[in-house]
């Protein structure tokens, strides 16, 4: 790997993770396209951590709030304000994921990352988002319950299929259930934290150690947060007044990109 390449995999990383478009489909396909080196597992990692530190820092006054209210909750054992309430929402959540990751991660680090599946997905979860966009309403983050939230993080679980993109599939989740698309985006960046997190502290132990001393994983992970924060800002911005419409469109042109250069190559 060179520097360039470890810096532009960040960059891709930061824009299709946030983005309702795939990034571990842009992150197997990329590679394939240009005939990069596999960048291995800690640089895997390295590009998640960057998303994750991106999120952070911009939600970090939700992220403070629903700590202090899941404090309070255990403490006084009793769950009745919002904030409480949205604490547990987060963890129940996130269950789904979890079993997905420890049941599938082998399939989704090998026979899911064929092309053609990719493409399939890629396309496929465009024609959902669409839907989504048709049945999005006025609901918002009071408005979440145990159920909903479950709901949405079962569509959470299914995203561990490359080209089907965890923000596109539990932003289309929320909407579904008659969120609005900022509510639904809202929640999919807090749920996707101790996902992101706890997939990252799972690899960790398979990483040498002396691959965090080299500059393609900082220039990796430095990358993906500039280019993670600036997508979290510019997606939240333009959920308040514009149709995900956009993205679904550039799905299926992507994905008949895919279908047209596995055929030639």
């Amino acid at each position: 790997m060179t520097l360039f390449e470890a810096i532009f995999l960040g960059l891709v990383q930061g824009f299709t993770e946030v983005l309702p478009i795939s990034s571990s489909g842009h992150l197997i396909l990329v590679p394939w396209f240009f005939n990069f080196n596999d960048p291995g597992l800690s640089f895997d990692v390295a590009l998640h951590l960057g998303t994750l530190i991106a999120i952070l820092v911009y939600f970090r006054s939700d992220v403070m709030n629903y700590a202090q209210g899941f404090v309070k909750a255990v403490a006084k054992r009793e769950i009745k304000e919002v904030n409480e309430k949205m604490a547990f929402y987060i963890i129940l959540a996130t269950i789904p994921g979890v079993i997905a990751g420890v049941l599938l991660n082998d399939y989704a680090e090998d026979s899911f990352r064929n092309p053609l599946l990719i493409a399939f997905t890629i396309f496929f979860f465009g024609l959902v988002l669409l839907y989504a966009e048709k049945k999005s309403g006025k609901k918002q983050i009071a408005d979440y319950t145990a159920k909903r939230s479950f709901i949405t993080g079962l569509a959470q679980a299914i995203a561990i299929i490359p080209g089907i993109s965890r923000s596109g599939v539990t932003m289309s989740g929320s909407m579904l259930q008659g969120f609005s698309r900022e509510t639904a985006a809202r929640f999919s960046f807090l749920i996707s934290i101790p996902i992101i997190a706890g997939a990252g502290l799972y690899q960790v132990p398979k990483m040498p150690v002396a691959d965090l001393a080299t500059p393609y994983f900082w220039a990796g992970l430095i990358s993906a947060v500039f280019a993670s924060f600036i997508s979290v800002k510019f997606l939240m911005s333009f959920v308040r007044n514009h149709k995900l419409n956009i993205f679904a469109y550039y799905r299926f042109v992507l994905a008949a990109l895919i279908i047209v250069l596995y055929l030639v190559k």
